[in-house]
């Protein structure tokens, strides 16, 4: 699938979003299965999301479920990413001692 202006690769999205430290990390954890895309496993970093789609990362020791909400352009700062996702689930919030 080829990426248009309503769509962004996962990895990309992943990275911009700032969920992960660069798009090499966000790609290989895709590949090792810590992604699901809309209720199935992703392993494709070049995976085409849009607005509305629901990830689920597992990574970090944490498993958060959030909605995409925007398709950023870059990595900008943290309170600009933030606006491209609704945090449905954070899984770090329910971890007891």
């Amino acid at each position: 699938m080829s990426e248009t202006a309503e769509t962004l690769r996962l990895d990309k999205w992943l990275f911009f979003a700032r969920f992960f430290k660069s798009r090499g990390v966000a790609a290989e954890r895709i590949e090792r299965g810590g992604i699901r895309l809309n209720g199935q496993p992703c392993r494709k970093p070049g995976r085409a999301i849009r607005p509305g789609d629901l990830i689920v990362i597992s990574a970090f020791g944490h498993l958060r479920c959030i909605r995409v909400t925007a398709l950023p352009e870059r990595r900008g700062p943290a309170s600009e990413a933030r606006e491209s996702y609704e945090i449905l689930d954070d899984g770090a919030a329910q971890k007891s001692g």
